[in-house]
């Protein structure tokens, strides 16, 4: 009879234990430096979790102070947060990866950034590369109103131009016939910065000037690439990564030009509402 109770027992526990899960609320975010903070900004934005407010824009989950909702957080490597939705309640995606993935932006997030986001987009060089001809010259040809009209056509709201006045593309410090025959490389992720860059290597050939971009799907090789010399310059990140980068690496990569933002996003999983959140659906 105690061998009896003792299996009911644990049985009863091991219920217990299924239904406690089961009513956690699980949300992935990215688990690189100031991405993971900015999610868990986005999510202190409507009231949903409180952070120490020390922690800054490098917060990460052990930095919640207040989690009424008793949310558990898992920490995962910013491309493959897309791929974990399936095994928790929500995700929040950098948009370049839920766009990879399939997905709008504006029209499939639950929440999102407002567009007035600090998080701006940059194209970076070494530092003192940034006075360069090249340097300049790919910067104006991403200020030009073809790439802010561009970003406002393809992406409606995915990825919004930070460039109050967009230019012709040209810059007219910039010697061109000098650089006439030149290639410029460019590191970036494929969407949207690749896409973006397409209509900025249009600019450059009208000055006989070639652009070529080199994809990569992560956050950190761009970097070293531009580092060691491999690449000229790069355009994936925003400003406070990049700058989190160089204070952890000793690297000293410059921002030459903010070109756009793109507002990271709350995306449903298991839950396609935010009523688990306690919060109205979205308009």
């Amino acid at each position: 009879m105690k061998k009896f109770l003792s299996l009911i027992l644990a049985a009863v526990l091991a219920l217990s234990v299924s239904i406690a899960l089961a009513d956690e609320i699980t949300i992935a975010v990215p688990n690189d430096p100031t991405n993971e903070g900015r999610a868990l900004l986005l999510l202190q934005s409507y009231g949903i979790i409180k952070l120490d407010p020390e922690a800054g824009i490098t917060a990460t989950a052990a930095d919640v102070v207040e989690n009424p909702l008793g949310i558990v957080f898992y920490e995962v490597e910013a491309a493959m947060v897309p791929n974990v939705m399936a095994d928790v309640d929500y995700a929040i995606i950098n948009n370049n990866f839920a766009l990879d993935f399939g997905l709008n932006p504006v029209a499939d997030s639950l929440l999102i950034e407002s567009a007035d986001s600090p998080y701006a987009n940059v194209l970076c060089v070494n530092a003192g590369n940034e006075a360069t001809d090249a340097a300049k010259a790919l910067a104006a040809a991403l200020y030009s109103q073809q790439v802010a009209d561009y970003i406002t056509a393809t992406y409606a709201g995915a990825a919004v131009s930070v460039v109050a006045e967009p230019t012709d593309g040209y810059d007219p410090t910039v010697d061109y016939a000098a650089l006439a025959g030149a290639t410029i490389t460019v590191a970036a992720s494929p969407t949207p910065h690749a896409q973006i860059l397409a209509v900025a290597e249009e600019i450059l050939a009208a000055k006989d000037i070639k652009l070529e971009v080199i994809e990569f799907s992560d956050y950190i090789m761009p970097n070293m690439a531009v580092d060691a010399g491999e690449v000229f310059a790069n355009y994936f990140a925003h400003t406070p990564y990049q700058d989190n980068f160089n204070a952890e690496n000793g690297t000293n990569i410059v921002v030459v030009a903010p070109i756009h933002v793109e507002p990271m996003g709350l995306y449903g999983g298991q839950q396609t509402t935010l009523e688990a959140l306690g919060l109205p659906a979205a308009e």
